[in-house]
């Protein structure tokens, strides 16, 4: 297994490399970063909404609202679409989407808890979900500006912290490549 590992050591490098170059970019050009983040954002809420939608449709025979499932489902969908056919939509806009949507999302899940804690337990953690979701949708309706720069800067450490640890690990494999090859058994 070392052999197949420090073998490719140049590719965990290349990976460390780019994840430090992307980090840096965030940096330097948080603008482009969060652009690329309006469409990954609505890629999760079209996800997001189709699975909410499935659920909602699958449970319309066991549960009583089984349409909040439903209508958080469309929402979601709805603004995941907003995202991808208004690609020119700002930064601003779109943190205020995302922060009104959070709130929205986090009430349903709230009100869905409730409803399942007649045959589960544990709903208190769908509880703690929704809860976690209108403050992160208020916080980024108080102060979107701060709240997309924070995000972009996030990522940006984040793939920084990535690439050097990558970088690492390829350097520390390239450094056994040796040893990794003296522990092969020979062929004749």
């Amino acid at each position: 297994m070392l052999v197949v590992f420090s073998s490719s050591w140049w590719a965990m490098a290349l990976r460390g490399i780019a994840a430090i170059v992307f980090g840096i970019a965030a940096f330097i050009w948080p603008h482009i970063t969060l652009a690329a983040l309006v469409f990954l954002w609505g890629a999760y809420a079209i996800i997001d909404g189709v699975v909410a939608i499935a659920a909602g449709i699958k449970s319309h025979a066991e549960f009583k609202r089984w349409w909040v499932l439903l209508v958080e489902g469309i929402l979601s969908l709805a603004a995941g679409v907003v995202a991808f056919v208004l690609p020119g939509i700002t930064a601003l806009v779109l943190l205020i989407l995302i922060g009104a949507w959070a709130i929205v999302t986090g009430a349903f899940e709230i009100a869905a808890a409730i409803q399942m804690r007649k045959y589960i337990t544990g709903e208190w953690l769908l509880v703690l979900a929704g809860i976690a979701s209108i403050l992160f949708g208020l916080a980024l309706l108080i102060n979107p500006a701060v709240g997309a720069l924070a995000v972009v800067w996030l990522i940006g450490a984040y793939a920084i912290i990535f690439g050097v640890l990558m970088l690492g690990l390829g350097l520390k494999l390239k450094s056994l490549t040796r040893v990794a090859h003296n522990m092969t058994p020979r062929t004749i």
